[in-house]
């Protein structure tokens, strides 16, 4: 990491793979950052640094990488790997934590279970500018990318067809518009479109307020 490259970071704002912090807030909501970051595509937090760009700097760097190596090794559970980077800008010190893509998805806030349980996890992924917790849907997609686990003898039924008349005529569709649609429990519906983005078929998408939907593949 360099001058130049933070300068940039800086001038393109808070997105899909920066985030600035003011300070170090609490280790929950810095895990909650560097958890969302891991499960989507990585990404930059940047410390000292105000919501509107503004320089501020940090008091301590030995102090904040303290609190960051806390935050990614105590409250993250599988812990998060990271790189620190320490940067002088306008006479104030920058701490910025690239946090890396994971192939350990999906992390969670700790929770010292043995298991991932889908009821009460904290799983948040990255959508635009915003750090969202990750539907059911999202969760089990995460899981069986990571696990890498391929589905066998996979058939297209009744209520595959239904989905795809429905994209024909709407271009996206919900569990719920699904369920409704086809009669059918909203678990049956959610497990149906998980399935089609595992075979390829679908696209599934997050809005900002966590709710998800489902298009086309390619579209």
């Amino acid at each position: 990491m360099t001058r130049q490259k933070l300068l940039k970071l800086l001038e393109e704002g808070e997105n899909l793979n920066i985030e600035f912090k003011q300070r170090f807030s609490t280790f929950e909501k810095i895990a909650k950052e560097m958890i969302a970051f891991a499960n989507t595509n990585g990404g930059y937090i940047i410390f000292g640094i105000d919501d509107n760009g503004s320089v501020y700097g940090v008091e301590s760097e030995k102090g904040e990488a303290e609190l960051i190596k806390e935050a990614a090794q105590k409250y993250c559970e599988p812990p998060i790997d990271y790189e620190l980077y320490f940067i002088e800008l306008e006479n104030k010190e920058i701490v910025v934590a690239e946090i890396f893509e994971s192939h350990k998805k999906p992390h969670r806030i700790q929770d010292y279970l043995n298991e991932l349980d889908l009821r009460s996890a904290q799983i948040y992924i990255r959508v635009g500018e915003k750090s969202v917790p990750a539907s059911k849907e999202m969760i089990k997609i995460l899981q069986s990318n990571t696990s890498k686990l391929k589905l066998k003898n996979y058939n297209v039924g009744k209520n595959e067809k239904i989905v795809f008349e429905y994209l024909d005529a709407y271009e996206s569709i919900s569990v719920k518009e699904l369920s409704g649609k086809a009669n059918i429990s909203s678990r049956r519906a959610s497990r149906t479109l998980i399935n089609l983005v595992r075979a390829n078929l679908l696209l599934i998408h997050t809005k900002d307020n966590g709710e998800v939907y489902f298009t086309y593949a390619g579209k």
